[in-house]
């Protein structure tokens, strides 16, 4: 491709190869962030994190300054002097900008909200100006690390304020930031603005809230012709346009003062826009050469090049290019399209606003055509901001493509070719100067042109590679050349173009491309040592060939020499060279001896021969001689041509031009002659005669024989071409049949007599007519199926002549048909065998029988061997499961599977081929790829297939399983030094199915790269299921920038190793220091250490010894000295080598790096001093042996624990991921085991009643005799009415709480019952609580401790808020129930493992105190019953029985809900090693007995091995035994008698008391001492649980999870009333919400996960669930934990991560306050929503029973109650009453009793009750409120009265044909409803007004009114009337029926009819006279009729008619 010559691309990355040579390079100790240089003075100026430097152009630094850390936060407003969160903080510099003409630096960090600076220039470390005092104005950058920031020069002009100096800035959003996209600011103080004050205020896009979400990466800002443009990318914006960036460039004017001009272009690169996201750009001139490539563009034009990224790719990076003028063409397209046509173009939209949300009004006024070129900087009334949209992008394709990512360009012109410098993620930190070129490293022209690189080509004139301007006359043709249009100086031709070796005369050379050659230039021509002047003449120079004797010597075997040709010029510089030919006539008779005057005439030289001298000379016209070939002295035409071996044959042959050899004598000889050569003389007729030889060949059965003749007085030969075939019969025909076969023109016979095939005249006898009888001397196979269908080759002699011969083939006696296509002559016969005989035919055995052959003469041939016929059995299969792509090598084995050929056998798994790989006793074939959509579940058969009709299957035990592929989760390290040898550590599953593996390494695919890629290979050293290793494969780097990909090949399975890289070597650096002392740190300086190494790889050796690496920086390794003299590693070996000098040697991976020697000095100590040490050390060690040996024994046992707990922690952390994938995958919300509402709120309720499960209401049971069920019914319906009055409500609550034996279970349990009983009215629970709550806090906040509140369930209200909390919480969210459950298998995964006590825990009370030794075994268990299936169980063998069954049951009936599996009690294992079944128990008479205790038994006591086979059964009887309840301790005391039982160790205190017997106390405390080593493996079970424990707290207590609105409600409910009180602290409200929330409903969910799902949760499982639990609690508290050794190990095992979760809870409560507040009328919609799903499901009467019984219990109490409030009820009622308008109360009460009569009501409870029910299905939920409502609206109907409303009511309601009162209302809501009216009340109140404006004022009188009129337009049903006339209506285009019947009148008095029905009557009337008699259709049908008249409106339709 073109773009290829034009744009040449060279990687720009650090080369590692580089930086050890002298370029000048700059190292910074931070990331390097800016780099700008000064155009003037050349400097450069690297802004970093925390610090600034001035570089000169060496890149040595002239200054430097500390930027920072400074005390700073993102939440802190400058100055942050008494901001308490300010921390230490880092400053990232977000701009560096010269200010030229002031020579200041501007400089902008991420510190103080991104203020900036300004610095002198010339000295960076001088600060010019600095303020943070000047407010948010002075705000510039971002205050986020990862924010991008871009800012460029420019000018603000004001007429009335003058030109300022001003910067643009760019930069994206922080969440800290202001909102501003782009701002001017200033850089000088005038009028009220600052230093940096943004002085122009656009809203356009600067405050504009939504930008928010544009998420906008600013990555470059230039400037063009008065424009500034900006590059960028950001999303669409829109909600559903997700987070995918688009590029965009925008532009607006340079003094734009508005950003009026602000309009953007969205940049695509490739056709579908893959490359989406701006890295880095360029602006430049293309140069020619680019530009005439570029069809739209001039090399004047400018040209943007832009690298961009892939959002769906992050491996790959492209270049794309923008010409400036088309960027700017397509921005006037699009601004022109909104000013004056509307925003489109073609038709389409092409404009939108990207801030402003009425986008699509933008562009609605339509302007003037010209007004985007008088307006080119936009106005005040022109739209904007604009942006096209997508369809308009300017597109194009990539130039360059990359793998890896680039993130920077540079491109410069060099020779009108562009070249661009591209830049990748790899410097940090470090700045080099390299030069563009390395022009001087290519010696020749071919590779200096080769190189394509625009810098440099071949100066012919200098033979140099350079650049064009270090090129002498570089503008003349040819003298500089560069690809890909010039090619080398070449020789094109050469005048002669050879010479004869013995002349000498000048030669012509023409060059065409031969640079001008000047006066002053000296041209010479060299022949290999022979050099000339020369003269140049056009494109010729002409050179003296060299005098012969300098010639070399022609060559053996050839007839010319060669000799280098150099053009040179002045100073010996080579300007071409080519090859120069001298030949030698003398020479040509060496190709061929036989011939040499035919060889000298037909050379390419034109030689000429000499016959008398018998020479061949160079080409003279003077002497006589041939010269052509037919006039050489030549024999030929020998006859005849054939010549059999053995025999001898005369020839005769002839010869011509041989006058000169007249009376001479021939000798004629050949090599087979050996040495002997017959005579023959001269004949006058040219005609010759030999006698013939009899010749001995027998390698082949033809060869050419040459005969050479010689004139024999001279020995000279003369040339011959005959040439006879000598031939062989008998090779290649050892029978009669070949024999007869061979070709007549032989005259081979078979030979009797001689058994052989000769020559005709060599047999004494006659030929046979007829070949002997064939022999059959092999079968191939000599097995076959008894079906037959296979090919049998039967082999022997003489089994025909043509495949028509054969006449017969039976194989052991059955017909073989003979496959004639497949037969060689006499030598194989191939036929296909048919089934067996079948023993009717013939008696005998007869599966076995000889194979005969019937020829041609009916001969016949038997074999000796014998064909048998069997079954092949195939038996067994292994491996027997293999991943679905297949690739898994499988043997089969059985009986007689080497039956028929390996071409014969077809084997299929399940209809999959498996390529046969060998053929024998077993068969080996590699499986095929599954082909079916889904991995099968089944195992499937595999099938063995021989021939054509035999198909064995190996029996279904032994079918092959296909499995899903192994899968890759994770690997590491990701990274390799290119010597590879780095340890490689893959995680996944599946790695046992694989039986190869292999690790690939290939070089990316590059542009430019010619040659095929090569691939580098390296195979596993260790595989298990989850772990591969590999050792990285060491790779060829052909550059420095090149990139690998690498894969594992797991058999057929390629997984791709993403992200792996390669990095170079390290590089080392010479030591500066080479003479060390034991004591010694050596320092390793170089570079790249880090890339792909750690310290604890890294390996050292100072001769022999090993050297610790303890620090491992990427420039620097830090190494311990050997503490002993070590020796050198020198195969010489002397005894003294104290004095040489020892080499450092480096290892990494498979790369060593030797240093310079280095020489240690171990210092002579002096004796005196050794002994006084010596003394002293005896004497001490003496005292302190004894305590140092224990020291060391409890010292080595930390180290062994503490090197093991990270391997352990890492090991059972992968195997639980992998379990729990298993266990998750699908884990949807439809296969969470969820309970059910009632069993959910029984068990948070009642589960911890003192009775349990057995509570009355959990089981619902009642002990209540028949006969008194109705009346206890009746009672309790009572007891709930009066339960729904709050006075007494609350009266009751008290008046218990103030007993002395109510306690607190007591509380808790009633108030559960009140919950229950009053789950119908959730909102009148809701209130209750409410008014219980408020007087506790008036108690607490005024009496008593605030902070205590809500801290215990102490009170009936406390408990009531517990219950509310769960039922507020009934529906979790399904992520948090994932995690949850998640949390618990995890734990339950974990804990489980080993038991009694626990190895793996987070408690310490129960933790096992000792190693115990156990492994893993795999049973098999059927269940008995359930079909043949074998469900794989892992187990370990130190589980008990119990255990055992417990993990059976697990995952046998995974499927399935706790509740819903069989417990261990109801099943028995039994194990069948053999035979006989064994029963497995805990306990029996082989159970082990240690003094008073028994081991319970387990696995390893039965012997149970791995694989083993387990049966599970159902036992009919169970008999409890005391392992099956953990907690029943009597039960195992009473089974064993005295006897104890432990599991795997001994109890403590027990072990104590036998220690106590013996042993001192100090031996006692080393024992507790050690034991307590093992805590360290609570760390490990933590470690490996806390993903789990991160993820659900994250899920519960993230910013985004969804929040019950109970919670909100309650907590706003909170902070009402601390604002209410003073004394209520933030703190004190933050606990109560701790109280409130996490304690009571959170923490008790994480403690039982059972009380939500259905699980079953163990004592040692509970165990580490309540220190999760704990740590959750401790994470809600605003207390600090002060922890100490003292400290209880689940405080100490969390508290590091209690800060992190604190500051989550603080967070979460945060959101919450900042939520949208819940209104009491949507909390009791929510509530009343639940109480309506659940109710019903809930033992309500059982509720009501048991608080009934509370109330006998108390009766003296509650009697009181009512005797103390009636006064207070009463006046209640009372009030009531008066809203109602009933003043009296017992005349109220009466007349509430008659007024409840009239609507049907006997009874007053029952009816108000009734009453109640009938107003919530108008939407009232309460009954005051409602009856009042209703009188509101009976009111708003004209009756003021409720009785006589309801009762006019019901009577209206009868006019309408509705008799019920309730009923009625209900279907009057309906029918208003389907009026478009929700409301009854609202309804019927705008129907009343509606029916005023049709001049009804009654609403009754009306609808009857309305009623009759209707009837008479033929709607008998004033619904179904007023619907239809709604839908009528409609058709007429009036969509309202009251705005429709008005406007239906006025239309009407148009027509002359004033009243609305008589109008449409009379209408009806007119339209039957046209013979339309439906009012309806036949105005239909008249708008219809008049809009064919043109006439769109029905009544000006109609008026225009009549006119």
């Amino acid at each position: 491709m073109a773009w290829r010559w034009v744009l040449a691309a060279i990687l720009a990355t650090l080369s590692l190869s580089l930086l050890g040579s002298a370029y000048d390079e700059f190292t910074s100790d931070t990331l390097i962030n800016n780099v700008v240089q000064d155009p003037i003075t050349s400097r450069l100026y690297v802004g970093t994190v925390n610090a600034l430097y001035q570089l000169d152009q060496s890149l040595h630094p002239e200054a430097h300054t500390r930027t920072g850390p400074e005390l700073d936060n993102r939440q802190c407003t400058p100055p942050v002097t008494s901001c308490e969160e300010a921390v230490e903080t880092d400053n990232h510099n977000k701009l560096l900008l010269i200010h030229p003409s002031k020579d200041t630096l501007i400089v902008c960090g991420s510190l103080y909200r991104g203020i900036c600076s300004l610095r002198n220039l010339s000295n960076v470390e001088q600060l010019l100006y600095f303020s943070d005092t000047k407010g948010e104005k002075s705000y510039v950058a971002s205050a986020e690390e990862g924010v991008s920031v871009v800012g460029v020069m420019s000018y603000y002009f004001n007429k009335d304020k003058g030109n300022f100096t001003v910067f643009l800035v760019a930069k994206g959003y922080g969440s800290h930031d202001s909102t501003k996209l782009i701002s001017t600011r200033i850089l000088q103080v005038h009028s009220d603005w600052v230093l940096f004050d943004s002085i122009i205020e656009a809203s356009a896009v600067q405050s504009n809230p939504f930008t928010l979400r544009y998420l906008h990466d600013f990555r470059h800002v230039f400037k063009d012709e008065g424009f500034v443009y900006f590059l960028f990318s950001r999303t669409l914006g829109a909600q559903d346009s997700g987070t995918k960036n688009f590029t965009f460039i925008s532009r607006m004017c340079e003094n734009d003062h508005n950003y009026y001009s602000y309009t953007e272009l969205q940049l695509n690169c490739s056709a579908g826009n893959k490359y989406n996201k701006v890295q880095a750009a360029y602006v430049t001139l293309p140069g020619e050469a680019l530009a005439k490539n570029m069809s739209s563009s001039v090399w004047t034009d400018k040209v943007v090049f832009v690298v961009f990224s892939s959002d769906d790719d992050s491996s790959s990076s492209a270049v794309c290019m923008y010409p400036l003028r088309a960027i700017n063409q397509r921005l006037v397209e699009i601004i022109g399209a909104c000013y004056s046509t509307k925003g489109q173009i073609n038709n389409k939209s092409a404009v939108y606003s990207p801030y402003s949300s009425k986008s699509d009004e933008l562009c609605k006024i339509e302007n003037e055509k010209g007004m985007v070129t008088n307006q080119k900087c936009g106005a005040e009334f022109l739209p904007s901001p604009l942006a096209s949209r997508a369809e308009f992008a300017l597109a194009t394709d990539p130039v360059f493509t990359k793998k890896g990512l680039m993130t920077a360009v540079a491109v410069a012109v060099e020779t009108e070719h562009a070249v661009a410098f591209l830049g990748t993620t790899l410097g940090e930190v470090l700045i080099t100067k390299v030069p563009v070129q390395a022009c001087h490293l290519k010696t020749d022209c071919q590779s200096c042109v080769a190189q394509k690189d625009p810098y440099c080509g071949w100066c012919v004139l200098q033979g140099k590679c350079t650049r064009k301007g270090d090129c002498p006359r570089a503008e003349d043709a040819n003298t500089w050349l560069w690809s890909p249009n010039q090619q080398c100086v070449q020789i094109q031709a050469f005048n002669p173009p050879n010479l004869s070796c013995r002349k000498t005369e000048q030669v012509e050379i023409y060059i065409p491309s031969l640079p001008k050659i000047g006066p002053s230039d000296i041209i010479k021509c060299r022949f290999g040592s022979d050099t000339s002047e020369a003269v140049m003449m056009d494109q010729k120079v002409i050179c003296a060939l060299p005098d012969p004797v300098n010639i070399p010597s022609t060559p053996d075997k050839q007839d010319f020499v060669t000799v280098q040709v150099k053009i040179l010029v002045n100073d010996g510089i080579e300007v071409t060279s080519n090859e120069y030919k001298f030949y030698n006539c003398a020479a040509t008779g060496r190709k061929s001896r036989n011939t040499p005057c035919i060889a000298c005439v037909t050379s390419e030289w034109q030689c000429q021969w000499n016959a008398q001298d018998h020479t061949c000379s160079d080409r003279d016209v003077s002497v006589d001689g041939a010269h052509i070939a037919d006039s050489c002295p030549q024999f030929e035409n020998p006859d005849p041509h054939l010549i059999p071996v053995g025999y001898l044959i005369p020839i005769s042959f002839q010869g011509k031009n041989l006058d000169i050899y007249k009376d001479h004598t021939f000798k004629i000889g050949t090599e087979l002659m050996k040495h002997t050569e017959e005579e023959f003389t001269f004949n006058e007729g040219l005609k010759f005669n030999f006698k013939g030889y009899e010749f001995a060949y027998d390698k082949e059965q033809e060869v050419n024989v040459s005969f050479h003749i010689k004139d024999r007085d001279t020995e000279k030969k003369i040339d011959s071409t005959l040439t006879v075939v000598l031939y062989n019969c008998s090779l290649g025909r050892e029978d009669c049949s070949l024999c007869k076969n061979a070709d007549p023109k032989y005259s081979c016979v078979w030979c009797a007599n001689m058994r052989s095939c000769v020559y005709r005249e060599l047999c004494q006898s006659q030929e046979p007519a007829q070949c002997p009888n064939p022999k059959i001397t092999e079968i191939i196979p000599r097995f076959g199926p008894l079906n037959g269908g296979i090919v049998v080759t039967i082999k022997g002699s003489n089994l025909g002549i043509k495949k028509e011969d054969i006449k017969k083939v039976t194989v052991a006696g059955v017909d073989c048909v003979h496959q004639g296509d497949r037969y060689s002559v006499s030598t194989s016969v191939v036929c296909e065998i048919g089934p067996v005989r079948s023993s009717v035919d013939l008696p005998g055995p007869i599966n076995q029988g000889v194979v005969e052959v019937e020829v041609e003469g009916g001969r016949r041939g038997r074999s000796e061997v014998l064909f048998t016929y069997r079954d092949p059995i195939p038996e067994k299969v292994s491996p027997l499961k293999g991943p679905v792509a297949g690739g898994t090598v499988i043997t089969i084995s059985g009986k007689h599977l080497d039956t028929a050929n390996k071409n014969d056998v077809i084997v299929t798994v399940g209809g999959t081929p498996c390529e046969v790989l060998s053929f024998g006793s077993e068969i080996t074939c590699e499986t095929g790829v599954y082909k079916g959509q889904k991995v099968p579940l089944e195992s499937l058969r595999v099938s063995v297939k021989y021939g054509k009709s035999t198909t064995k299957d190996v029996p279904a035990t032994f079918n092959f399983q296909y499995s899903e592929n192994p899968k890759l989760t994770d690997y590491s390290p990701k990274t390799s030094f290119v010597c590879g040898g780095r340890r490689i550590v893959c995680v996944g599953s599946g790695f046992d199915l694989i039986q190869r593996a292999t690790m690939k390494v290939l070089p990316s695919a590059d542009d430019f790269s010619q040659s095929p890629p090569v691939e580098f290979i390296q195979y596993a050293i260790h595989k298990n299921d989850t772990v591969l290793l590999f050792d990285s494969p060491v790779v060829n780097r052909s550059s420095e920038t090149q990139s690998f990909r690498a894969f594992l090949q797991l058999d057929n399975v390629i997984e791709e190793l993403n992200s792996f890289e390669y990095h170079p070597d390290p590089f080392f650096n010479e030591l500066t220091k080479n003479i060390i002392t034991e004591t010694s740190i050596i320092i390793v300086t170089g570079r790249g250490f880090s890339k792909a190494m750690t310290a604890e790889e890294a390996q050292a050796f100072v001769g022999d010894a090993s050297c610790k690496v303890t620090i491992l920086q990427d420039d620097k390794l830090f190494l311990e000295a050997p503490s002993t003299q070590p020796r050198a590693r020198s195969k010489r070996q002397r005894r003294d080598t104290s004095s040489d000098p020892l080499d450092l040697t480096i290892k990494f991976g498979n790369g060593e790096k030797y240093e310079v020697p280095l020489a240690i000095i171990i210092p002579a100590v002096i004796v005196p001093m050794l002994l006084f040490i010596a003394v002293s050390v005896y004497c001490y060690r003496r005292k302190s042996q004894q305590a140092e040996r224990e020291y060391e024994k409890v010292k080595h046992q930390l180290d062994h624990l503490e090197e093991s707990v990270r391997d352990r922690c890492k090991k059972e952390f992968t195997d639980l991921m992998i379990e729990m994938e298993d266990q998750t995958n699908d884990l949807s919300e439809a296969r969470i085991p969820f309970l059910d509402y009632k069993t959910y709120t029984d068990r948070v309720f009642f589960l911890p009643s003192k009775d349990g499960d057995n509570d009355v209401m959990i089981t619902g049971k009642l002990d209540i005799p028949e006969g008194r069920k109705v009346i206890v019914a009746q009672a309790l319906n009572q007891f709930s009415n009066l339960l729904n009055s709050k006075t007494f409500l609350i009266n009751f609550i008290k008046t218990l709480e103030g007993r002395p034996d109510f306690n607190a279970r007591s509380r808790v349990y009633f108030a559960s019952l009140l919950t229950v009983a009053l789950h119908g009215k959730l909102e009148y629970y809701t209130d209750i609580m409410r008014s219980l709550l408020l007087e506790l806090m008036e108690e607490y906040v005024h009496s008593k401790n605030p902070k205590l509140m809500l801290r215990r369930s102490e009170t009936v209200v406390e408990r009531m808020l517990c219950n509310w909390m769960s039922i507020s919480h009934s529906s979790l969210a399904v992520c948090v129930c994932i995690f949850l459950l998640c949390l618990f298998k995890a734990i339950k995964h974990q804990v489980e493992k080993v038991l009694r006590p626990g190895r793996y825990t987070l408690s310490d009370t129960g933790l096992l105190g000792d190693d115990v030794e156990y492994c893993v075994l795999t049973l098999q268990v059927l269940v008995h019953g359930e079909g043949p299936d074998v469900t794989p169980v892992k187990v370990l063998n130190c589980d008990t029985i119990s255990q055992v069954k417990e993990k059976i049951i697990e995952q046998v009936y995974r499927n399935l809900p706790y509740s819903q599996r069989p417990k261990v009690d109801s099943v028995a294992l039994e194990w069948r090693p053999g035979s006989t079944g064994q029963i497995l128990s805990d306990m029996d008479l082989t159970s082990q007995k240690e003094g008073r205790w028994k081991r319970l038994n387990t696995l390893a006591h039965y012997n149970v091995r791995d694989n083993a086979t387990l049966v599970l059964s159902r036992v009919l009887h169970t008999h409890r035994q005391f392992h099956q309840n953990q907690d029943s301790h009597e039960e195992k005391n009473a089974l064993l008698e005295d006897d104890k039982v432990f599991h795997l160790v001994r109890p403590a205190d027990e072990l104590d008391e036998v220690k106590s017997k013996r042993g001192s106390l100090k031996a006692k405390a080393t024992t507790k001492a050690i034991a307590e080593i093992y805590l360290t493996r609570l760390l490990s079970v933590k470690g490996t649980l806390q993903q789990f424990v991160d993820d659900f707290f994250r899920s519960v207590l993230c910013s985004g999870a969804v929040v019950p609105p109970a919670v909100k409600y309650f907590f706003d409910f909170l902070d009402e009333q601390a604002l209410k009180h003073d004394n209520v602290e933030e703190e004190t409200v933050h606990i109560w919400k701790t109280n409130s929330l996490p304690m009571r409903f959170w923490v008790n969910i994480l403690k039982n996960p059972h009380f939500i799902f259905d699980v079953h949760v163990t004592e040692v499982v509970d165990a580490s669930l309540s220190v999760i639990a704990q740590t959750f609690m401790d994470a809600c508290t605003k207390t600090e934990h002060k922890l100490s050794r003292e400290s209880p190990s689940n405080k100490l095992l969390y508290a590091k991560e209690i800060s992190t979760y604190k500051k989550m809870v603080d967070d979460y409560y945060k959101g919450i306050k900042q939520m949208v507040p819940v209104s009491d009328q949507d909390m009791n919609t929510h509530l009343a929503e639940v109480s309506r799903e659940h109710t019903d499901t809930l033992n309500t009467q059982a509720a009501l029973h048991q608080l009934y019984q509370y109330a006998s219990k108390y009766y003296d109490g509650v009697r009181t109650l009512g005797l103390t409030s009636l006064s207070g009820g009463l006046k209640a009622l009372s009030s009531w009453l008066r809203t109602l308008g009933l003043t009296s109360l017992s005349g109220g009460l009466k007349a509430l009793s008659t007024w409840l009569r009239t609507l049907g009501l006997t009874s007053l409870f029952g009816g108000l009750k009734a009453l109640s029910s009938w107003l919530r299905t108008l939407g009232l939920t309460s009954l005051s409120g409602g009856l009042k409502a209703l009188s509101s609206w009976l009111r708003t109907l004209g009756l003021t009265s409720l009785s006589g409303g309801l009762k006019a009511l019901s009577s209206w309601l009868r006019t309408l044909g509705l008799t019920s009162l309730s009923g009625g209302l209900k279907a009057l809501s309906s029918w208003l409803r389907t009026l478009g009216l929700t409301s009854l009340f609202g309804g019927l109140k705008a129907l009343s007004s509606w029916l005023r404006t049709l001049g009804l004022t009654s609403l009754s009188g009306g609808l009857k009114a309305l009623s009759t009129w209707l009837r008479t337009l033929g709607l008998t049903s004033l619904s179904g009337g007023l619907k239809a006339l709604s839908s009528w209506l409609r058709t007429l285009g009036l969509t309202f029926l009251s705005g429709g019947l008005k406007a239906l009148s006025t239309w009407l008095r148009t027509l002359g009819l004033t009243s609305l029905s008589g109008g449409l009557k009379a209408l009806s009337s007119w339209l039957r006279t046209l013979g339309l008699t439906s009012l309806f259709g036949g105005l239909k049908a008249l708008s219809s009729w008049l809009r064919t008249l043109g006439l769109t409106s029905l009544s000006g339709g109609l008026k225009a008619l009549s006119t």
